[in-house]
């Protein structure tokens, strides 16, 4: 296995996962979106055109910019009551705990921010901390970035501490790509910041192709579900990675192998330079119909539309989306208000 990430156009082209005479156009993207892939993953990729490279090698596609993308397509900051916290639901925040992660997806929908900023400063940390201290309505924190999991396990148990002592919480979630693509940082010392007297705690694993599932992926899973953490999976509906049936069972299946519940199946948010990911609607609706017809109900994750300007993620399912004409639809939202989408023209 390669002993060190790769995070440059030239270190891209030496380890064959990029042409040389492509290298002028990737180092234009490189410019915009930032290039990290971890050992990890460079072991899981079989050739440049696979599933595993398309998410993490660039591609000159991304430098197309659509009027509809967004810097900020689900509109953290419009709900940021202090910096590195959003409130969007009543009852759970998401804390921004760092801006790094271990790999940088080429379709992030943080991909302007991810990198820029490494660990939330402590006097941002502690006004968030405040924040959720003084409004009870909050029983749930998500922890996400960049990763939380690249912290250190000694800040995880610092953090970990300072929320059990925020009376009305009940759960912490740590969304995290981490068991996957970098997997020996599941070691013990993780394991034993991940615990908690008081709070329960969830991990919540992106993984998007089974091929991302390798032998040392499962044996952290397997740590992670010994020590007693339940496991969901969130995973993204991507053009030329798993937008078919087939990829998406064998995908969810794999997951239950490791005990871990498909949580959701997200339709690829407007971020920009992603068009080339994007599906339509009706196209994620029609692979989840045939997926209800070969997988039991424990495989089936909720397909959902993170809402553009922040108004949370929506069913994709009748009673929640309704076409109002070709590639338009009128979505209804948590609240019960509707908002238009417009897919791919």
């Amino acid at each position: 296995m390669p002993s060190r990430p790769l995070t440059t156009v030239p270190a891209l082209v030496g380890a064959g996962l990029a042409a040389a005479g492509n290298a002028a156009e990737l180092e234009a993207v490189a410019a915009e979106f930032r290039i990290r892939i971890t050992p990890a993953m460079q072991g899981a990729i079989r050739d440049a055109a696979d599933p595993v490279a398309a998410q993490f090698v660039p591609d000159v596609r991304e430098l197309n910019i659509r009027p509809e993308e967004l810097l900020d397509p689900i509109s953290d900051q419009a709900y940021s009551p202090t910096p590195g916290l959003t409130h969007r639901y009543p009852d759970r925040v998401i804390l921004h705990i760092t801006r790094t992660c271990e790999v940088y997806c080429r379709f992030c929908f943080r991909r302007e921010v991810v990198g820029e900023e490494g660990t939330l400063p402590d006097a941002d940390l502690t006004a968030a901390l405040d924040y959720i201290a003084r409004t009870p309505a909050i029983h749930e924190v998500i922890l996400t970035g960049g990763d939380p999991m690249v912290l250190s396990p000694r800040r995880i148990t610092a953090l970990m501490r300072r929320l059990e002592g925020i009376p009305h919480l009940d759960l912490v979630r740590f969304h995290t790509r981490i068991p996957v693509v970098a997997p020996h940082r599941i070691d013990e010392a993780m394991l034993e910041a991940l615990q908690s007297d008081r709070l329960a705690v969830w991990v919540v694993l992106h993984t998007n192709h089974a091929q991302e599932l390798t032998p040392d992926a499962c044996a952290a899973l397997k740590r992670l579900s010994g020590a007693g953490i339940p496991l969901l999976s969130q995973t993204v509906l991507l053009k030329g990675v798993n937008a078919d049936a087939d990829t998406l069972a064998e995908l969810f299946r794999a997951l239950l192998r490791n005990r871990v519940k498909p949580y959701y199946l997200h339709h690829c948010d407007l971020a920009r330079g992603t068009s080339h990911f994007r599906t339509t609607i009706a196209e994620g609706q029609a692979i989840m119909a045939a997926l209800r017809g070969r997988l039991s109900g424990t495989a089936l994750p909720t397909y959902v539309l993170d809402l553009p300007g922040g108004y949370g993620k929506a069913p994709l399912a009748s009673g929640h989306v309704e076409e109002t004409g070709p590639g338009s639809y009128r979505i209804r939202d948590w609240r019960g208000q509707h908002h238009d989408y417009h897919d791919l023209k």
